[in-house]
């Protein structure tokens, strides 16, 4: 697989000063926004790409919200964000508006899926550990309560999970119990 890097840049935030570097995987533009200087196991919060909750503020799931809790909590510990391009869990935006319909009608997140011919996560984390190394990084403190990213780093350490605790709302209740009961979160 070859990977194009580009440069380091600065960026400034609401949450503090970070650098950000972009990795090329074909067509998918993946993004690391991290703090200087690096702890020998940082906090890392692998986050996938979600329109309508990161930018947009959906109140239908969580991921604006462990978005934001992540660059926090990295803007004041240090640390760094793989923001992977994998929009509605690697089915893609016009399939994930197609699940929110079916949501809409009454299926769950992973019925949706399963209507629209996916697995309930086809989300794959190869990547990770391609960044990580680039970064000379062999243990982290990961930002997470999605076991499947706890199982998938196999050349990484993984020291401490930490977990992000967010409340629900009225809208994504639901969601929340089926990440929980059926993809076996850590909610």
């Amino acid at each position: 697989m070859r990977i194009n890097i580009s440069n380091i840049a600065n960026l400034p935030t609401k949450y503090g000063d970070f650098k950000i570097q972009s990795f090329r995987e074909g067509v998918k533009e993946h993004l690391v926004i991290f703090k200087e200087p690096l702890k020998a196991t940082p906090i890392v919060r692998i986050h996938s790409e979600c329109l309508t909750g990161d930018t947009i503020g959906s109140l239908k799931c969580d991921c604006g919200d462990q978005l934001q809790f992540a660059l926090k909590t990295i803007g004041q510990e240090g640390g760094m964000v793989i923001y992977l391009r994998q929009e509605g869990r690697d089915i893609g935006l016009l399939n994930k508006v197609n699940a929110y319909a079916l949501q809409d009608a009454g299926y769950d997140t992973v019925e949706a899926n399963h209507q629209l011919g996916f697995e309930a996560d086809e989300r794959n984390y190869e990547m990770v550990e391609i960044i990580l190394h680039h970064f000379k990084i062999k243990s982290i403190r990961l930002l997470t309560n999605n076991p499947k990213k706890l199982n998938s780093l196999k050349n990484i350490e993984i020291v401490q999970r930490i977990p992000i605790i967010i409340e629900p709302n009225r809208y994504n209740e639901d969601y929340l119990k089926t990440k929980k009961e059926e993809m076996g979160h850590l909610l």
